[in-house]
């Protein structure tokens, strides 16, 4: 939306040029990111994986180092540190909230692009007058589409509430925009997904590069759409429903919790949870069963392209041990970090059970040992845990992101895969619906098939809350999940962040109320929203 608007003025720029000089604009364009040309099998494709492409540069976003960091601090599991970026301050001094913030706007942004890229392929597949792609080949890219503006809206509608509906591309500017119901919405998320099951591509069994349609594993299948569809019936109240898509990918046999030792990493120091965070074993087609979705990336320095910006998230979750003298960025501590945030006492101190393989040395590091060699009379002793350092230079930090490249020393950016969706996931999603069902046997059942995983105490039907599920959605997939987006969808962020994480001694969480349920609409789409009322989230 906020290209478009924007476009009206840079339309208004031509107008007034063109009637200097009319001939100078009477040439055709050709070009091939326009409408017009998404119309054979290669125009698709390549539209298509354009979809890859903008949300890869999504997460990847280095223009603000502190991205990742915005949907994470502020909420239960995570606080900003002394090594803070800027973009991240309003999500957890919520004071500062207002409906001018730069991350709040480029998301907006940069879903409706997602969306409006989305709707140009589902356009072409659907105009009958588009002969150059037989009627598979049009179900296909359309439902990869349909998946992709499922998953935009899903996530727009979890962060923003009601927003402007667009299920046609916008190929002119346009200032008229309201803001849909959430019945609408919902109507929209819903038939795209279930499109989107039904005709994407399955997986072959195994670890095949490619899918049943012989396209990179990689691309979008069936079970993503499924496993979304879960996702956006729990935020809908719809239980029942949200069960069954669980199950169904559960069942479906093509996926398994990784529960031995495999990959690259299989006969070296470690475990085998965090062997799926290793770079090397996070694809399926590398040995990770789990694997539903995983948005693969390239190292730059080897594959042309490989990556699309600068990704942060091993600077912002790792420690920034190379701030003590006596420590060198290395592969065994994950290469350099910053720490652009901690995570909380709560999570470090409070959360995993005696014994859970998820807490595990592997997985979260918590003991730092000089390997500078000119530091002799250090080398191989301990660092000291001692004043500010505790807090940011040999914090405790999850190894997910860690990855050490022999061409990045420095380590600016990131090259590590993206598990958007993994099995791990899915039981928690059953569970969720279970217990919200008063299943809580069932959910209990559920959550206990990664508790046997992890070889951590076995849990009851009593202890089956919303509560309890999130906390158990802590100790899986911290580090993975966008924990501020879950706890948005649940409606427990005011709770949560206040119970659990409101006394950080650096960056205490402050201002917090419930109208953070929500973000703010930004001002600048409300302001270009010229001919109707484009209305504000209450509070902002």
């Amino acid at each position: 939306m906020k290209n478009y608007s924007a476009i009206l003025l840079f339309a208004g720029v031509l107008t007034a040029f063109a009637s200097c000089k009319k001939s100078y604009l009477d040439e055709k364009p050709y070009s091939s990111y326009t409408p017009l040309t998404v119309t054979d099998s290669l125009g698709m494709e390549a539209s298509a994986i354009g979809l890859y492409n903008l949300e890869t540069g999504i997460l990847t976003y280095s223009g603000a180092q502190g991205w990742p960091s915005v949907w994470q601090v502020g909420t239960d599991v995570a606080n900003a540190t002394a090594q803070q970026q800027g973009i991240e301050v309003p999500y957890y001094n919520y004071s500062l909230l207002t409906s001018q913030d730069g991350a709040a706007n480029y998301i907006w942004g940069k879903y409706y692009a997602l969306i409006n890229n989305a709707n140009i392929i589902i356009d072409n597949a659907e105009n009958p007058s588009n002969t150059k792609l037989g009627p598979v080949g049009k179900k296909q890219v359309e439902a990869e589409a349909k998946f992709f503006r499922a998953y935009a809206y899903n996530n727009l509608v979890t962060l923003f509430g009601k927003v402007p509906l667009t299920d046609h591309a916008l190929t002119v500017p346009k200032t008229n925009f309201t803001r849909a119901s959430l019945d609408e919405l919902n109507a929209l998320i819903l038939s795209d997904l279930t499109y989107a099951s039904t005709n994407l591509s399955d997986l072959n069994a195994g670890t095949s590069k490619t899918n049943a349609q012989g396209k990179p594993v990689g691309r979008a299948n069936k079970y993503m759409a499924m496993q979304l569809l879960a996702e956006a019936y729990l935020r809908m109240g719809k239980n029942d429903l949200a069960e069954q898509q669980a199950q169904a990918v559960i069942n479906s046999g093509k996926f398994s919790l990784i529960k031995a030792r495999y990959g690259v990493r299989a006969g070296g120091a470690g475990d085998y949870y965090s062997d799926m965070f290793v770079y090397g074993n996070e694809r399926r087609a590398q040995g990770n069963s789990e694997a539903i979705w995983v948005l693969e990336q390239e190292n730059p320095s080897v594959v042309v392209g490989g990556n699309v910006d600068n990704a942060q998230q091993r600077r912002v979750w790792g420690a920034a041990y190379y701030g003590v003298p006596g420590m060198l960025p290395c592969d065994s501590l994950g290469g350099r970090s910053i720490a652009r945030l901690r995570l909380s006492n709560w999570v470090l101190y409070g959360l995993y059970p005696q014994g859970d393989l998820r807490n595990s040395q592997y997985s979260i590091k918590r003991r730092y040992y000089y390997n500078d060699p000119a530091f002799p009379a250090l080398l191989g002793k301990p660092v000291p845990f001692a004043g500010a350092d505790t807090l940011f230079r040999i914090c405790p930090s999850t190894t997910k992101w860690g990855a050490f490249d022999p061409n990045d020393t420095f380590g600016y950016a990131m090259i590590k895969d993206f598990m958007m969706m993994r099995l791990g996931e899915t039981y928690l999603l059953l569970a969720e619906a279970q217990m919200k069902q008063g299943k809580t046997a069932d959910a209990a059942t559920s959550i206990n098939v990664l508790r046997t995983r992890a070889n951590a105490p076995q849990v009851t039907a009593a202890q089956m809350t919303l509560d309890f599920v999130l906390d158990e959605r802590a100790r899986e997939l911290i580090g993975e999940e966008n924990r501020r987006q879950t706890l948005m969808r649940t409606g427990t962020l005011v709770d949560r962040a206040t119970r659990l994480n409101s006394n950080d001694a650096v960056h205490p969480t402050t201002g917090l109320a419930a109208k953070n349920l929500l973000l703010p609409i930004p001002l600048s789409e409300i302001q270009l929203n010229k001919d109707a009322v484009l209305e504000q989230n209450p509070g902002y």
